[in-house]
């Protein structure tokens, strides 16, 4: 399998120099899409890592946009799947192999920091857990999904699924519009369990943002519009009984994972 691995990033000097590192060992072809960073981002890109591909914004335009131009490059360049990992540390590169892996037999698979316990997880900002939670089960509710983690970055889709997205929020919640989506697409979703991990617990969103009910409302607008936009506000829920999910990962809450699969 040819698999594209893609790092939206604004302002990660912190972090760009040890996640990429080790990205390089267990990806072959990378994209970082750098979103008008204003940092040294841009140059430890050039300077660093000259043999990435990066894609710059002139502008940060948002989260949803980095994610939008890693869906139309794998399309464009003929990968068979694209993975995409955040820049901040909260996931583990040797985990790329597994998530490229778990596309053979889904459309999107997604990482979820829920479905599995590790002994290495965090403790997760309350407010944000709080907000995840909420979204993640109005997702369920609305649309038949079985989900554990709306927002996670860290995802594998087969690139044959990508070309039919069309994703107009550019923002944090992009991956909304991707759950409608797959839904009125039909595609097929499973979670792959990854750790919990939180280095920076007072990250920005940016502006009102940063302020939980203006996030959650934001959140709840988007989805409110994606689902009238796909005809899916009339439509019944479908069954439940997990069956986005492998029933191997669904028995596998509350296990312990001490290592790097």
């Amino acid at each position: 399998m040819r698999f594209l691995t893609a790092l939206p990033v604004f302002n990660e000097e912190d972090h760009l120099d040890e996640v990429l590192t080790q990205v390089k060992r267990y990806a072959g072809d990378i994209l970082v899409i750098d979103d008008g960073s204003t940092d040294a981002t841009p140059r430890l890109l050039r300077e660093n890592h000259p043999e990435v591909r990066v894609i710059r914004h002139p502008t940060n335009l948002g989260y949803g946009a980095g994610l939008r131009d890693a869906f139309h490059e794998t399309v464009e360049r003929g990968y068979d799947a694209l993975v995409t990992i955040d820049c901040d540390g909260q996931h583990q590169p040797c985990r790329i192999p597994q998530m490229a892996a778990a596309t053979a037999d889904c459309d999107i698979a997604s990482g979820s920091r829920y479905l599995k316990a590790f002994d290495t997880n965090s403790i997760p900002p309350e407010e944000r857990r709080t907000i995840n939670v909420q979204i993640t089960q109005e997702l369920n509710r609305r649309l038949g999904l079985s989900l554990t983690d709306a927002f996670c970055g860290f995802k594998g889709y087969r690139a044959d699924c990508l070309a039919k997205f069309d994703i107009t929020d550019i923002g944090y919640a992009m991956p909304l519009q991707v759950w409608v989506q797959a839904v009125y697409f039909g595609m097929r979703i499973k979670e792959v369990a990854i750790p919990l991990v939180y280095l920076e617990e007072e990250r920005s969103f940016g502006g009102s943002l940063d302020k939980a009910q203006v996030r959650l409302a934001y959140y709840r607008k988007v989805l409110d519009q994606e689902i009238r936009r796909w005809g899916l506000d009339d439509r019944p829920p479908a069954p439940r009984a997990d069956r986005n999910l492998q029933p191997e990962l669904v028995a596998a809450h509350g296990v312990l994972d001490r290592g790097c699969e």
